[in-house]
């Protein structure tokens, strides 16, 4: 992607590129969060005895240079955002995504892929790049495409990006559809030294449709910076010594006794596996519905059946929802069964495991059951798994 960046680039800088887990022939070992693709990174830096370093990142490489901003910021002396974003899309759109690769595989992404990365006219100008672009989707490994869906699912950095210290550019292709200016003037309201550099006629891989234009930018970007690769800025500590001895003062505070002593309110965790597991779109359903009738249920299902049980370590949630497509089998329940069939597919089960499962409850559950629960079943299936535009 950064091809034709290296050659100006190169003339003043070391330049180092990477491959995500599974994409450009690199090893499939999946990465699950930003963070541990960050972590990836720095590591192999390490390696080669880099210490500090300009990082330029497109689309999921900018959510890792923010990361890196964020959680390592003695090791970054400057930072380019291209096509990137605070939050990208919503966890829904992402999780979606590993359904359907999971369930059709890559071909489906590949072809959509020249659509949301180009302009028309770039790719009906350049087929040989657009075919580059389908060849590279294809040949990614599904379980590491599937790993980054939910990575960049999990990421949100919009509360935390007034922490990053490091001067920004945030750059972005004017028809970008996917991260847009909108989001790009996100991140500059936010990072406190930053600016703005908007691309005419260049969509989401600005750095391959208007190249010129993006190495002049980052060129200019990095030369502002003075940069010693050798060695890093310590780290700050965690907390500033005192001048002087403190002396504590005594005074009296009321008393609070806790709800469980010592013990953790599991509504927090509650409430993010339920979204996790279930989707944003239905618990944001549920809470748009909620009126004082309701309230504590929903608060009551949340802090037990999400915090309490779901929440627990003994078995994995493919596991879980193994048996709780079962159980809604069994109890006849169709509204829940259609709701955590959306949520096994989410969870990894595949179409044709849920039908194994389904054929299994007929011999337990009742071979009426097991029909109604097929044709729900089917309907969330063929939703869920079609491929989106």
């Amino acid at each position: 992607m950064w091809d034709r960046q290296i050659e100006d680039l190169s003339r003043e800088w070391r330049v180092l590129r990477y491959d995500l887990p599974g994409h450009g022939g690199a090893p499939a070992q999946p990465a699950a969060s930003v963070g541990e693709l960050a972590a990836r990174l720095l590591a192999t830096l390490d390696g080669l005895g880099i210490q500090r370093f300009g990082y330029a990142g497109c689309s999921i490489g900018g959510a890792i240079g923010i990361e890196l901003a964020l959680a390592h910021p003695h090791r970054l002396a400057s930072l380019a955002l291209v096509a990137a974003s605070p939050r990208f899309g919503t966890a829904d759109e992402f999780r979606r995504r590993g359904v359907v690769v999971r369930t059709n595989g890559l071909e489906p992404m590949a072809r959509s892929a020249p659509e949301s990365w180009f302009t028309q006219g770039f790719a009906a100008a350049q087929p040989a790049i657009v075919e580059w672009a389908v060849q590279m989707v294809r040949t990614t490994d599904p379980g590491c495409y599937i790993a980054a869906c939910e990575a960049l699912a999990a990421f949100d950095a919009r509360a935390e990006l007034g922490r990053i210290g490091v001067p920004t550019l945030v750059l972005v292709g004017s028809d970008d559809q996917v991260t847009g200016p909108a989001e790009a003037r996100t991140l500059v309201a936010g990072i406190p030294d930053s600016r703005l550099a908007l691309v005419p006629g260049a969509s989401h891989l600005a750095p391959v449709e208007q190249p010129a234009a993006v190495t002049d930018l980052l060129v200019r970007h990095f030369a502002g910076v003075a940069q010693d690769t050798l060695s890093a800025i310590p780290v700050p500590p965690l907390m500033p010594q005192a001048s002087a001895p403190a002396t504590p003062v005594a005074e009296f505070a009321p008393v609070v006794e806790p709800t469980h002593p010592g013990r953790v309110d599991p509504y927090e965790p509650g409430i993010k596996v339920r979204r996790e597991v279930l989707g944003d779109a239905h618990v944001d359903g549920i809470t748009a519905r909620a009126d004082g009738f309701a309230d504590d249920f929903q608060e009551l299902v949340t802090r037990y059946a999400w915090g309490e049980v779901w929440s627990r370590e003994g078995i994995d949630r493919r596991t879980r929802s193994v048996i709780t497509l079962t159980a809604l089998v069994a109890g006849g329940h169709r509204d829940e069964l259609a709701t955590h069939t959306r949520a096994a597919l989410r969870n990894g089960l595949t179409p044709q495991e849920i039908k194994e499962i389904l054929i299994h409850t007929a011999v337990y559950c009742g071979v009426p059951a097991a029909n109604s629960a097929f044709a729900v079943a089917r309907e969330v299936i063929q939703q869920e798994t079609a491929p989106g535009p």
